[in-house]
């Protein structure tokens, strides 16, 4: 039964990941393709870790708590960048 949820997220998760994509592509504004940035960060964090629960392994959890971290060092930085034009100080 936890397989057939599990696939169900998958795909809504999968779906989500698309729709990201999408609006990365075709956002009219700079912030808008930022959001949408983070927001596939988040999707895949939500990937990897129904990955890691499918295989039963703790290595896409760890992979899913580095995305992290480095998703959101990235957001940071590039709303830094587009607000102030220099990224270190």
């Amino acid at each position: 039964m936890i397989t057939y949820a599990l696939y169900f997220a998958f795909t809504c998760f999968g779906a989500a990941f698309l729709c990201n994509l999408y609006r990365i592509v075709s956002a009219p504004g700079v912030a808008d393709r930022i959001l949408a940035l983070d927001t596939l960060v988040i999707n895949s964090i939500a990937l990897l870790t129904l990955f890691g629960i499918l295989e039963n392994t703790q290595t896409y959890f760890v992979v899913a708590i580095i995305v992290a971290m480095v998703g959101f060092v990235s957001t940071v930085a590039y709303c830094r960048y587009m607000l102030r034009g220099d990224i270190i100080e």
